[in-house]
């Protein structure tokens, strides 16, 4: 089956304005509100990348090419994770084999965003939901933070580079009357390799009176 491949939206998005600073990269982006998050010089507010995203025609080919939205996103999660359900062992498959018939290759050098600890089932489901949007990643990663530790808040990032041709995936269509319009998440279906390519904690620009930490980790998708 031929599939087509999505443009590159980095290239459309980016010069990128925010705190009135200009960054030509999702990862100086990312980088500088890593910052401001350590330095408590700023709230992080995903809405304002959102609505960049909104505006941006290429971003509106991304989630109205194939109109998958959050709801079947919820329950392709749910289908994969259940294991004990044995009326439903097929389901699982049939659904992610509906899913990748629809889905399309994403574009060579597209980065893409999401927080936490890479689960271990990744590698082998090659299943894995991500974000555009940097903020939004931050902000998951905070989130993720809080409820691990009241001393200390331990922010994990990760950075995935698509650097293959046949990774396919397609971006999730938010309802924008809900929060969930500021998730701006793509479903990664298939895809042939992941490889940690860095690993940087930054704390050389950590204040004294500030206990929080952030690892950065970069990964390149084939």
């Amino acid at each position: 089956m031929s599939r087509s491949t999505l443009p590159l939206l980095d290239s459309s998005l980016y010069p990128q304005v925010w705190q009135q600073q200009t960054f030509t990269s999702p990862q100086a982006l990312l980088l500088s509100m890593l910052s401001a998050t350590l330095s408590r010089e700023v709230t992080i507010d995903a809405s304002a990348f959102t609505k960049q995203l909104l505006a941006d025609d290429v971003y509106q080919e991304w989630i109205n090419t194939k109109v998958f939205g959050r709801y079947l996103h919820r329950n392709f999660t749910a289908f994969y994770q259940q294991t004990e359900d044995s009326f439903n062992t097929d389901m699982p498959a049939l659904f992610r084999q509906e899913l990748v018939r629809h889905a399309q290759y994403l574009p060579l050098g597209q980065v893409l965003f999401f927080a936490g600890d890479m689960p271990k089932s990744v590698r082998q489901t090659k299943t894995l939901t991500t974000t555009v949007n940097p903020a939004t990643a931050i902000i998951n990663a905070q989130n993720l933070a809080q409820k691990l530790t009241v001393n200390t808040s331990k922010l994990i990032i990760n950075q995935i580079t698509i650097t293959g041709k046949q990774v396919l995936g397609f971006a999730i269509r938010h309802n924008k009357r809900t929060s969930e319009r500021l998730r701006n998440e793509v479903l990664i279906l298939d895809f042939q390799d992941l490889r940690l390519v860095n690993e940087q904690a930054i704390e050389d620009i950590k204040k004294s009176n500030i206990d929080d930490s952030i690892l950065l980790r970069s990964y390149e998708m084939r």
